[in-house]
């Protein structure tokens, strides 16, 4: 609506940021239950991806101890041969299996081969599984979106509502296809290799395992403070995208003060800033790998000066040893896997907790189900003693009373925050009145669907919106059924037609995502005019040519004077000249009606109204 909106609840935080720092859920067992409830209908098909990833493990790390037995017949073979030729036997080819070898070669590949289909088949279904998760909550969101009043569009930003939609969908969608079969791997890959290192030496296992605690210790105490210095870096990268953006979208202005330097200093200030927190946080958490791979070198070696004593001593093969370091490989994997993914989890978990708060917001009240009954009023609008408020408990209006005739054309003026665009937001049943009753030939409105409802009005509001799409398509925006002779009769009548024509591609011409491609001037006659192409009872002009010349006004007034015969309108108007000839003016203070009448009565009252009309050509400003 147009800037004349009184004050309303504060906006609602911006989007959140994932990267770096970890957002907490309040509530982690109770969105988890229910973000998994949305999967209960394909729970056959995860319970097949565990299986498949709990398979494909087993089958990984199988491979090792049967891939040491080659190394051990080859062990075998030498120590054979040296021992033949120390008896003093002649020696020509040492005495290996090799046909045993090439069998352990043809299972561990078969091995490898039937693991990582596996692999793929989980990760197939999973993916599906995830993406159909998250198109459903998806599709629920954007419900849900339709069905919550317009105050929450007035307390939450854009950009939060992008981001639930968006970016935590996307959070979701991620950690359902990857971690979730993730952990289960990894789980089983930690349980399977320890497992599997102590069928092969219980004493080279506890050496192995000497180095857990230690990882752990240096995961719980740099992970922590690693995190802290990217919540830093967070802050002080938005602050840096946010003075970028200001200094680009405003670079006219800011060149035009000579605050160039000013700017630079600025930028220099948050840049250096930036970069103390953003090498703290890349170097926090740059050393925990090397640290990681430290502690598995001083493991890897004791294993093998131990496991090297035991097989000259003969209680351990060579290829059990060298499977035993394989799996050493394998098994400090699994634990930074986990530790990193309770960090993942945690953030996707927040994640869902913002998008379950939109989908258990409160709605708007239910559309009627009963006949509406009509009351028999010479009225085609009625305001009859409205209360309203934005805020609860805080009324803006206390008694508000208007009649409007169909066809006549009502202008609301009045101060910044008197309440103009509050009746257009009643009319509509943007929000609903607190008190009285606003009927609509005769039909108290909020027996009415509000599509119903909004069948008899169109809009041309102060901030115009366009969609991305060529002129002609936002012009039959209004009514999908319209011809070509009907939009080209509004668009000369909007006087849209005139600029359109010298346009390269003419009707045909892309307007990008915000428009810029036309004025601003412009892009009011094209929202003008496709309000007309709607052919609405009701037309509703909020400021509608405050963005155009004023020689372009005088042509819109003469258009509209033929446009909106036999209508019903009402105009918010700044400027009180557009409004001269209006039907009836309702002038409007704190949120009520102060003063009604034609223009020539008003001034005749010399009233609050002829005061403010007058301060607008003399220059007094009239509080």
């Amino acid at each position: 609506m147009s800037k004349e909106t009184p004050a309303r609840p504060p906006m609602g935080h911006g989007p959140g940021n994932h990267a770096g720092l970890v957002e907490k859920p309040q509530h982690f067992w109770r969105t988890t239950n229910r973000l998994l409830r949305y999967m209960s209908n394909r729970l056959f098909a995860v319970a097949v991806v565990l299986i498949l990833a709990i398979t494909s493990v087993i089958f990984q790390i199988r491979t090792p101890k049967i891939l040491g037995e080659a190394t051990t017949e080859i062990y075998k073979g030498i120590m054979k041969g040296a021992a033949m030729k120390k008896a003093g036997e002649t020696v020509a080819k040492l005495p290996i299996d090799f046909d045993k070898i090439k069998q352990i070669i043809i299972i561990v590949v078969l091995m490898y081969l039937t693991s990582a289909l596996f692999s793929f088949f989980q990760q197939f279904i999973m993916t599906r599984v995830s993406q159909q998760t998250v198109y459903q909550l998806r599709r629920e969101f954007k419900e849900k979106m339709q069905r919550v009043p317009i105050s929450y569009y007035d307390t939450h930003s854009n950009g939060d509502i992008m981001s639930r939609a968006v970016n935590d969908m996307d959070n979701i969608a991620s950690t359902l296809q990857q971690s979730l079969t993730q952990a289960v791997t990894s789980t089983v890959t930690f349980v399977g290799t320890i497992w599997m290192m102590l069928t092969i030496s219980w004493k080279l296992t506890l050496i192995a395992l000497i180095t857990i605690p230690l990882s752990l210790v240096i995961v719980g105490v740099i992970a922590p403070r690693s995190q802290r210095y990217f919540a830093g870096q967070q802050r002080s990268l938005g602050l840096l995208n946010n003075q970028v953006e200001e200094n680009y979208s405003g670079h006219v202005v800011l060149k035009s003060f000579n605050k160039e330097q000013a700017a630079i200093d600025i930028f220099e200030e948050q840049n250096r800033n930036y970069y103390q927190s953003a090498w703290k946080a890349q170097f926090i958490s740059g050393i925990i790998m090397p640290l990681m791979i430290f502690l598995n070198n001083i493991g890897y070696v004791f294993v093998a000066i131990i496991g090297g004593v035991q097989v000259t001593h003969g209680t351990v093969t060579l290829g059990n040893v060298q499977a035993f370091l394989q799996y050493m490989n394998q098994f400090s994997q699994p634990i930074s896997q986990l530790a990193n993914l309770m960090n993942t989890i945690q953030s996707t978990i927040a994640s869902a907790e913002r998008i379950f708060a939109v989908l258990d917001e409160p709605e708007m009240s239910p559309e009627p189900t009963a006949k509406p009954i009509v009351q028999p009023n010479a009225n085609f609008i009625d305001f009859d003693h409205v209360q309203f408020g934005y805020n609860k408990g805080e009324l803006l209006m206390n008694d508000y009373n208007l009649s409007v005739k169909k066809g006549q054309r009502v202008a609301i003026v009045g101060p910044t925050g008197a309440g103009k665009t509050t009746i257009i937001n009643l009319l509509e049943r943007f929000y609903d009145a607190s008190g009285g009753t606003i009927r609509l030939a005769g039909v108290d409105t909020r027996e009415l669907s509000r599509e119903d409802l909004r069948q008899h009005f169109a809009m041309v509001l102060q901030d115009t919106w366009l969609f991305t799409g060529t002129i002609y398509d936002n012009l039959k925006y209004g009514r999908e059924d319209a011809t070509d002779d009907e939009i080209m009769a509004a668009a000369k009548a909007a006087h849209v037609d005139e600029f359109v024509r010298r346009l390269p591609n003419g009707y045909n011409t892309i307007l990008n995502e915000a428009a810029s491609n036309i004025s601003q001037g412009q892009r009011q006659l094209v929202t003008i005019a496709r309000a007309f192409v709607a052919d609405p009872e009701i037309l509703i002009l909020d400021e509608a040519t405050s963005s155009v010349d004023t020689r372009t006004e005088v042509h819109i007034q003469h258009a509209m004077e033929r446009l909106l015969a036999n209508r019903t309108s009402f105009v918010v108007a700044h400027r009180l000249s557009t409004i001269r000839d209006a039907d009836n003016i309702i002038v409007m203070n704190h949120g009520d009606v102060i003063e009604t009448g034609t223009h020539d009565q008003l001034m005749a009252q010399k009233g609050f109204y002829a005061d403010l009309y007058n301060s607008q050509f003399s220059g007094n400003i009239v509080s």
